[in-house]
């Protein structure tokens, strides 16, 4: 009884996932509003000042959560060096509040939209997870007492590699096998092809591992993926260096993770919207040891007080529209846009950080 409950309460969520994920930033925008510590004289100016960050953030929020990368690999570069162009320079514990904040709504948002989409491997993300954590919470530690550019130097060699990989990676394998046009497909109890029904599934998608550990797995759509979920030694080795690069500045194991995935052919789909849990997972993880951390072995600690809250009121509402509209944007793209978009955004990243690094920022 307590597990049928159980799953009818986690499928009702799901299905009604975006009313409680874009109620989410209307209760924090008016949180913000009532009982933050703003400035005295805080008016309609104050509040409307950064209005054009939700549009920044929203094609930030869409493009990193549709190929499942960290949202900070967009927002940071683009903080250090586009805002100041038409505001002024922030300084580096603001990025840290403004980055840790949004990045936190658009991951839980978009992981959501994904599991709903029938894209996430609950067994490999869950395995992942575990296996990153120590390396997280390692590298936020290492985070106090490590000089910052040279992790962005480290980190922008990290992602000029995974570029490489990504060029040489097959992304054509474990495309969808679309239904035929005069069959009827349902995702949600099977149809005439046999497809899978979970019970027990989190979302509306079916899912079936067989005696030999073949995974089938049918999204949304109807449309059914075929992969194994072997190659876990060089995805444990690619998702444990990106877990201590993810403690120390931010980002980094979603973008050398989804590699490895692809690397072990694993669909491109199922890797994007897997890797979405491993990130929102570390990435809170990083955060907390961030905020806390910092004062244990004698580093930074975030103040709320300093928080530029007129900025994250557009912020969180554009990573939470951003991370609802990614799945759609991942299935609609073909394999070719997606290992082009990904592969380029990682070099300009890198260049960012290399830029970063030799200034000193």
């Amino acid at each position: 009884m307590s597990t049928s409950l159980s799953s009818d309460v986690q499928r009702a969520f799901l299905r009604y996932q975006h009313v409680f994920v874009f109620l989410a930033p209307l209760l924090f925008v008016a949180g913000v509003y009532a009982f933050a510590p703003t400035p005295p004289d805080a008016g309609v100016g104050y509040w409307t000042e950064y209005w054009w960050l939700f549009l920044a953030f929203a094609t930030g929020a869409t493009v990193v959560n549709t190929v499942g990368i960290s949202g900070s690999a967009l927002f940071v570069p683009f903080l250090i060096f586009v805002f100041p162009l038409v505001a002024y320079p922030l300084e580096p514990t603001t990025l840290v509040q403004i980055g840790l904040i949004s990045e936190s709504f658009g991951l839980s948002s978009s992981s959501l939209a994904f599991i709903q989409y029938g894209l996430v491997d609950r067994r490999l993300s869950l395995s992942l997870v575990l296996g990153g954590i120590p390396f997280v919470v390692g590298g936020a530690l290492l985070s106090f007492v490590i000089p910052e550019p040279l992790f962005h130097a480290l980190l922008g060699i990290a992602l000029l590699a995974a570029a490489y990989l990504l060029f040489k990676a097959n992304l054509a394998h474990g495309d969808p096998t679309e239904s035929e046009a005069d069959e009827e497909v349902a995702t949600d109890g099977g149809s005439a092809r046999d497809l899978p029904d979970d019970e027990n599934k989190l979302g509306p998608a079916g899912v079936d591992t067989d005696d030999s550990g073949t995974v089938t797995r049918v999204d949304r759509d109807g449309d059914d993926y075929t992969y194994s979920r072997g190659g876990y030694l060089e995805r444990f080795l690619n998702y444990s260096v990106g877990g201590v690069f993810q403690g120390l500045a931010g980002f980094g194991i979603g973008e050398l993770g989804i590699i490895s995935m692809l690397r072990t052919q694993v669909p491109v789909r199922v890797a994007i919207g897997t890797n979405h849990i491993v990130v929102a997972t570390t990435a809170v993880l990083a955060s907390v040891v961030h905020v806390f951390g910092g004062g244990l072995v004698g580093g930074h600690a975030i103040d709320l007080a300093t928080t530029p809250w007129n900025m994250v009121v557009w912020t969180v509402p554009a990573t939470t529209l951003g991370g609802q509209v990614a799945p759609y944007v991942s299935t609609a793209l073909d394999t070719g846009t997606i290992k082009a978009g990904v592969g380029g955004l990682f070099a300009v990243i890198a260049v960012a950080l290399f830029a970063m690094a030799g200034g000193g920022i």
